[in-house]
């Protein structure tokens, strides 16, 4: 094993930890606010915040964003290719969702097992910067693997309740659906990388970042102001300053994975960032609760999950 490889493989623990951070902020945020879109909205502002400041001060980040658009205009990178902010704005609304409800553990359980999945096809396609990586049995067991994984964490609780971000539509109902709502968002995150990865090559960690949290920060800003036309906005916002990290947080994990994937590749960041979201998810679910506790099923599915990454793993050897 090369020395990026493992630089890349510290990494990517490092980014799954900061994913479970920001999911436990973002799931207390919409708590607070009764609104898990409108917590995902200001995680996606705030992080584009810092960006433009970086942006502003930084020459190397707008030679970046210049190469970027040129790479557009020579058809070298495609204009689908700069919407992975999309699949970045579901996740975090799905953290401001359903957190509250199902727990950390279970949310990154779920998140996972999807995850792995689509890994699995974003490599097969070459859609990431490292190219083609073949399906094998052994690869496809850790993805099935992590499926079970979902379907064991899912039994912990057989009503949604303390989701106070989840709309009125959903409360009370059976947490298997707030479960599959992560589930989709963990399969969008591995074509995330992949495209982010493919904008990174060409303009650097930040400007991905940059893409990413543009895009992404459009399509929640239409949702919530469909949610506020319908239904109000927030009756006020809480003061911790805590609670509104989660958008620095995500600047940090984006263009950390904008930059390691092109090291070690979807899969491998994939499986990496897992096993770093599964430990922080427990020890947040430990030490900082939500309403939904730490249940006996979301450790089992935790600890398949783990054992999912490890089957998946041996086909990197």
């Amino acid at each position: 094993m090369s020395r990026q490889v493992r630089v890349g493989v510290i990494f990517g623990f490092a980014i799954g930890a900061g994913v479970a951070v920001q999911g436990r902020i973002n799931g207390a945020l919409g708590a607070r606010l009764e609104d898990g879109i409108t917590a995902a909205t200001i995680s996606f502002g705030t992080g584009l915040v810092v960006l433009a400041l970086v942006f502003a001060v930084s020459g190397r980040v707008r030679e970046g964003a210049r190469r970027v658009r040129g790479a557009l205009s020579e058809g070298s990178l495609r204009p689908w290719q700069l919407l992975g902010g999309l699949c970045g704005a579901f996740f975090v609304a799905c953290q401001g969702l359903t957190v509250a409800a199902i727990g950390v553990t279970a949310f990154t359980v779920a998140t996972v097992a999807g995850q792995l999945i689509s890994s699995l096809v974003v490599d097969r396609l070459g859609l990431g910067p490292s190219g083609r990586t073949p399906i094998t049995v052994v690869r496809s067991a850790g993805a099935a693997l992590g499926v079970v994984a979902v379907l064991v964490a899912g039994l912990g609780h057989a009503r949604a309740t303390g989701g106070l971000s989840v709309p009125d539509a959903l409360n009370g109902a059976p947490t298997a659906l707030l479960i599959i709502l992560p589930a989709l968002a963990g399969i969008g995150l591995a074509w995330q990388q992949a495209v982010n990865g493919k904008v990174g090559a060409v303009g650097g960690a930040i400007s991905a970042a940059m893409v990413n949290f543009c895009v992404g920060l459009a399509a929640l800003s239409v949702l919530t102001a469909a949610v506020v036309a319908t239904s109000g906005g927030p009756a006020e916002f809480p003061t911790e300053p805590w609670l509104y990290l989660g958008g620095l947080i995500g600047v940090s994990f984006i263009a950390l994975a904008a930059l390691t994937v092109r090291w070690i590749g979807v899969l491998l960041l994939g499986l990496t960032s897992v096993a770093g979201q599964l430990l922080a998810s427990l020890v947040l679910d430990v030490f900082t609760p939500t309403s939904a506790g730490l249940s006996v099923t979301a450790v089992v599915g935790c600890v398949l999950t783990l054992l999912a990454v490890a089957v998946a793993t041996r086909s990197q050897s």
